[in-house]
């Protein structure tokens, strides 16, 4: 489907710093001890000690790494052209062993400190793991770890190797920290199953105006739900009347807790000052314990020790590791030219010890190795076709698509010539990558792409004629119901006819929608233009009078309803006063259908053997070559290099 355009969607909400007080919040302890991650090849039952043998077995795949080269292995073949494992190693190094050092010097960090106590970790143990998390969320093991890559993209060897085993050594290694009491067991079973306080609260940022509150409150405790939605700056439990899940006893902050057991029903406690906040509590009800059944004693026992022994782990070991890191002696050799000619091969030192750059090339490539084989193979795909046409890309050529970018976006000279520096600067910044992916992996493309569909390029005057009515016509105001389902659409679709309004219109939006954007505002999108790439919803549209609801549309795998506002008034302007800025914004976007049609064009016409991604191989037949197909596996994304922008109107 064609995107709506849609306004932006609301920024999240605060976090609920209160309610943490208050009542706590579970948390994955392995989830902080991500970044302390252990390479794969080092997780089996000599994890630490086969860090040696890793580098020995990496040597061939860093140009700059020391020892004999080995031969290249193949990961892509792309209409017969090797791209080896030594070139996508070095791919990964130069654009994120920067950022990938930081955290193999962590693991270093872990690495050395096992060996120094003897600590192993077997593949058993490792599995054994695995297994007791996946039970404690009521799942097979082979399910939890594909719910791993699915929604969080986490393999299951990253899984294993990066976040199983330093949650283990750092549990062998804070061991003498990690005793449960017999008195911490009984703490945590009475938090989940004893009393709990049923109360309201209110949150306000100044003192002043607490006191102001807390004197309505007292006076009038049953209106303090009222004074909570008028008054209290915590959203989400000023919206039920002051309300929060109940409070239960060693479960966050021991003050709130002390205070909220001790008020009784209806009372009103003082003001409380929390940082810079000032709350309010009014106890609903004590409710009672709730013990759980004796035959279930030894399993939640078992849980509750282990929920202790995360907790406990998550402070020994981020304190411990602390602890590593300030008295270790760590130094970058890669940054530093005569440090690098001392030492060729090496990325940095840890406590004397090298990682080597091979070492650091192949847990690039084992992070970052599909995405960046990827562009790798986008790339000899499209620099093949500039071979063929026997097209050449110049420097200054890269240089001139930055300033158009830079152009486009404003980002100009008080002269008013682009300002390239500073665009770069913006620009990778907000998208997150280097200045070398941006001119390698963005602009490059882009020229590329430009040049091989130059001459397929041609502006007529049909195309002007409806340009200027895109931008300076009519359009067509219009709420939007968008759906993923016929059936759920045809039955939302027969709620908006039975009561034609708008009010209800926009109800229906709001609960029934997929789009994030309108949902959220009963949804509202910006007018429909003409000729904007979506003739079906743009015929519906301007085909309907004020107030009426069309059919269902469908478009690709949504189905949409509009309800019709009105239309807005054209902009008085003669195309000759616009005839340049128009001429220039069509050319562009032109460009941009080319370039994605030649883009799927060329990945159809490839033969692809991608050793890494098997799923994104393709083996095109007859039939494929020709005529073009989809675009998968091309790494393509919207960029001011090749901007998907919305309307020139003014």
């Amino acid at each position: 489907m064609n995107r709506l355009p849609v306004h932006p969607t609301p920024k999240p909400r605060r976090l609920r710093w209160i309610w943490m007080l208050l009542s706590g919040l579970a948390v994955v302890a392995v989830a902080l001890l991500i970044r302390f991650g252990l390479p794969g090849r080092q997780a089996e039952a000599d994890g630490p000690q086969r860090l040696a043998a890793n580098d020995r077995s990496g040597a061939a795949t860093a140009k700059s790494a020391a020892g004999p080269k080995q031969p290249a292995s193949v990961v892509a073949v792309v209409d017969g052209q090797q791209l080896s494992r030594e070139a996508l190693a070095a791919e990964c190094l130069k654009y994120h062993g920067r950022e990938v050092l930081g955290s193999v010097t962590n693991k270093h960090l872990i690495v050395q400190h096992c060996q120094k106590r003897g600590i192993v970790i077997s593949q058993e143990e490792l599995d054994k793991e695995i297994q007791q998390i996946a039970r404690r969320f009521g799942v097979p093991v082979d399910q939890w770890l594909t719910m791993l890559e699915a929604e969080r993209g986490i393999s299951a060897e990253h899984y294993t190797h990066d976040i199983i085993w330093p949650t283990i050594a750092l549990r062998k290694l804070a061991a003498n920290q990690l005793q449960v009491t017999d008195d911490e067991v009984a703490q945590e079973f009475e938090s989940r199953f004893g009393p709990r306080v049923q109360i309201r609260l209110i949150s306000v940022g100044n003192r002043k105006q607490a006191d102001e509150v807390h004197a309505m409150a007292t006076a009038a405790p049953n209106e303090f739900a009222r004074l909570a939605g008028k008054y209290s700056n915590d959203v989400d439990s000023a919206s039920a009347g002051g309300m929060i899940p109940p409070v239960r006893r060693y479960a966050g902050d021991p003050q709130l807790e002390r205070i909220a057991f001790g008020l009784q029903p209806g009372e009103v406690s003082d003001v409380i000052p929390v940082n810079s906040q000032f709350l309010i509590l009014k106890c609903e009800k004590h409710l009672p314990g709730n013990p759980p059944n004796k035959g279930l004693m030894s399993v939640i026992e078992k849980d509750i020790h282990t929920s202790i022994l995360d907790r406990k782990l998550r402070s020994a070991g981020s304190d411990l590791f602390k602890e590593l890191q300030k008295t270790a002696e760590i130094r970058v050799v890669m940054n530093d030219p005569a440090e690098s000619r001392r030492m060729p091969g090496v990325a940095a030192t840890v406590n004397g010890q090298p990682i080597t750059l091979a070492q650091l090339a192949e847990e690039c490539v084992a992070r970052h190795g599909r995405e960046v084989l990827h562009r790798m193979i986008t790339r000899t795909i499209v620099a093949n076709a500039l071979k063929r046409q026997q097209v050449a890309i110049s420097e200054a050529e890269l240089d001139a698509e930055i300033g158009r970018a830079a152009t486009a976006a404003g980002v100009v000279t008080k002269s008013g010539a682009p300002d390239i520096e500073r665009w770069t600067k913006i620009f990778t910044q907000q998208q997150q990558v280097s200045d070398t992916s941006y001119r390698n992996d963005i602009v490059w493309p882009t020229v590329a792409l430009k040049k091989l569909v130059a001459d397929k390029v041609k502006l007529t005057e049909a195309d002007m004629r409806n340009g200027f009515e895109a931008n300076y016509g009519p359009r067509v105001r219009c709420r939007v119901i968008v759906m993923d389902n016929h059936r759920r659409a045809q039955q939302v679709w027969d709620m908006a006819r039975r009561d034609p309004s708008l009010e209800n219109f926009g109800r229906l939006a709001a609960e029934y929608s997929v789009e994030p954007g309108s949902k959220a505002l009963d949804g509202q999108v910006p007018p429909i233009q003409m000729h904007g790439g979506q003739p079906a919803l743009e015929k519906e549209a301007f085909g309907m009078k004020p107030g009426e609801i069309s059919g269902v549309i469908a478009l690709a795998d949504k189905f949409v309803i509009l309800f019709c506002e009105g239309r807005t008034k054209p902009v008085v302007v003669e195309m000759a006063e616009v005839a340049k800025e128009l001429q220039s914004d069509l050319h562009e976007k032109k460009f941009r259908v080319a370039m994605a049609q030649e883009f799927e064009r060329l990945q159809e016409a490839a033969e692809v053997e991608n050793m890494l991604d098997p799923k994104a191989s393709h083996h095109p037949s007859p039939k494929d070559e020709a005529a073009p197909g989809s675009n998968q596996g091309i790494a393509t994304r919207p960029t001011p290099a090749t901007p998907v922008g919305g309307p020139i109107r003014k």
